[in-house]
Parts: C-alpha cells; sequence; structure tokens
C-alpha cells in the first residue's frame, strides 16, 4: 500500500505540474497584455517606463523562461504576491480562503453522500413505487441543473421569498461568532452544492444496489430467513458501494466547479470567490496560485478514494 500510494503520488505530481504548465499558457493566451493587470489606466506612463516595468517583472523574457522562472519559486513555496494587494503574498491569500471552501464543501459532501445513499437504498428497495418514480425524478432534476442555477433559485426562494436563511456571507457582519449564526448561514448554500453529488450518488447506488441484490447470495440469505434489514445492511450494502465510493471521489471536481458558483452567489469568502475576483481583475500570480492548489486537493481527494476503494474491498490488490 506505502509503495502504490507513493506512486500515485509521483503521477499526482506530474499532474500538477502539467496543470500549473496549461494555466499559464492558457493566460497568456488571452487577450490583452498581462503588464496593463499592473498599472493604472488613469495614470499615463511612457514607453520607457513600461519597458522598465516589463523587465522588473520578467515580461520581457520568452515565455519557457518565465514559467520556469515562476516554478523555481513555486517549488520553494513562493507563489508571488497578488497584482492588486501588494502586500499580500499569493499563498497566504489562498491559505486563507481554503477554510471556509472546505468547510462549505466538506458539509456539502457529507449531505451528498448521506442523502443519497440513503435515497438510492431507498429506491432500490421499493423498486417501481411511488417513492421510487420520486427519488428518480429528483435525481434528474438534480442532475441537470447546473450549480448557478440552483444557487440562484434557492437564494429567491428561501433568503429572499421566504426569508428562512441568511442571503449571503458566511457570518452575521458585526455580530459575534457562533456556531449557530455559522450554521445558519452555511446550511443553504452546502445544500444547494449537494444537489448534483446527491442526485449522482442516489443513481448509482440504486442501480448498484439492484444489481447486487439479484445475486445468489443474497438469495441464499432470503432463503435462510434472514430479516430483510440485514439481508440489506449486512450483505448487499457493502459490495453496493464500492462503484459508490470511486463516484464520491471523481464528484469532488464537480463540487469544486459547483463551488465557484455557490460562492460567487453567496459571498462565500472561500477559493471560488477568490478566483472569480482574479479573474475579474486579471490578477494572474492569484489565478495561477488558487489553480494549483485546488489541483492538489483532488488529486489526494483522488488518492485517498482509490485507497479507501481497497480496504472496502480485499479483493482489490495493490501493488
Amino acid at each position: 500500500m506505502l509503495g502504490y500510494s507513493l506512486r500515485r503520488l509521483l503521477i499526482g505530481s506530474g499532474m500538477l505540474l502539467a496543470l500549473s504548465l496549461l494555466t499559464f499558457v492558457l493566460l497568456r493566451l488571452t487577450p490583452g497584455d498581462p503588464i496593463d493587470a499592473y498599472i493604472d489606466p488613469n495614470v499615463p506612463m511612457s514607453p520607457a517606463d513600461l519597458a522598465a516595468l516589463r523587465t522588473r517583472l520578467g515580461l520581457d523574457q520568452p515565455l519557457p523562461l518565465q514559467y520556469l522562472a515562476w516554478l523555481k519559486q513555486a517549488l520553494a513555496g513562493n507563489l508571488g504576491y497578488s497584482i492588486k494587494r501588494f502586500d499580500q503574498p499569493v499563498l497566504d491569500l489562498v491559505l486563507s480562503r481554503v477554510g471556509p471552501t472546505l468547510l462549505l464543501m466538506g458539509s456539502a459532501i457529507l449531505i451528498a453522500i448521506l442523502g443519497g445513499i440513503a435515497i438510492g437504498v431507498v429506491s432500490a428497495v421499493r423498486r417501481n413505487s411511488l417513492l421510487d418514480v420520486s427519488f428518480s425524478i429528483f435525481a434528474l432534476a438534480g442532475i441537470s441543473s447546473p450549480a448557478f442555477l440552483s444557487a440562484l433559485i434557492g437564494l429567491y426562494v428561501f433568503s429572499v421569498r421566504l426569508r428562512w436563511m441568511p442571503s449571503g456571507g458566511m457570518l452575521t457582519p458585526g455580530a459575534n461568532f457562533s456556531i449557530g449564526d455559522l450554521l445558519r448561514h452555511l446550511v443553504l448554500p452546502a445544500s444547494l452544492l449537494a444537489i448534483a453529488q446527491a442526485a449522482l450518488i442516489t443513481r448509482y447506488m440504486r442501480a448498484s444496489l439492484l444489481e447486487v441484490l439479484s445475486q445468489d447470495y443474497v438469495r441464499t440469505a432470503r432463503a435462510k430467513g434472514v430479516y430483510e434489514f440485514w439481508v440489506i445492511t449486512k450483505h448487499a450494502l457493502r459490495n453496493a458501494l464500492l462503484p459508490v465510493v470511486t463516484l464520491i471521489g471523481s464528484t469532488i471536481g464537480l463540487a469544486i466547479g459547483g463551488a465557484i458558483f455557490i460562492e460567487s452567489v453567496f459571498n462565500w469568502p472561500g477559493m471560488g470567490l477568490l478566483l472569480v475576483d482574479a479573474v475579474s481583475a486579471r490578477d494572474y500570480p492569484v489565478i495561477m496560485g488558487a489553480t494549483l492548489v485546488i489541483g492538489a486537493c483532488v488529486i489526494v481527494v483522488n488518492l485517498l478514494t482509490d485507497i479507501t476503494y481497497a480496504v472496502i474491498d480485499p479483493r482489490i490488490k495493490v501493488g
């Protein structure tokens, strides 16, 4: 297992390097000159001053040398400084937003896992019933609805019309910190972010459990008089969870994409909002740093998913 994990980490490091290179190239292919993000359009600058600034920032070098210079600093833990916040290191800025994003995504994934598995099990046990049809419609709607649409509808219904939940932010401005206040602000965005993942997990859980319930060992357990509850939970559920575990790992990327929209709509102070603000401001160092950290998180989660899969199914051998 240790050797397998180390090999996966090496592969993940190569993927992270490729991601940084791809992001760097795409940023350079965007319309406009990167130097425009560093200057105030209201302050005139002479061509000599622009050339001096370009030289100081290293933008006069060929693109491969620019990337290698950035990579050397990144490997040393220096991601540069934000363009819009000259005294703010990018690494500190990114790390300050990781906590809120992990809280939002962790809550959403927990809701999606518990809700998706429970609904999928009920749908499989009550196959073709009215309850199963209702849950199938929910899953189809959840898979089909983009995150920004769910966020806007949820904000309008629960915050604007019903006024059950706060309309944005992580805490109430001016109020003392409390867990209850944090949870009030967390429930709605986390639930909306969980919709797509819960819908996918529901569909996979239902299909997987139906397949397992048709196996011979399940029929044998029922023939021996084992209670249906134990047939489902002890004999069928563990094997049915195997493909769902893989799906949970793959939905992390979906959750990150959805978090960008959710954080923007609800003004949640996380990585998604930071990335959107950086793109709007053409803050290239922050975009590179945030993308690198997000990519590293996805790679680590995929590694943990593979290890969990091997632990759940002892038939899986890693070498």
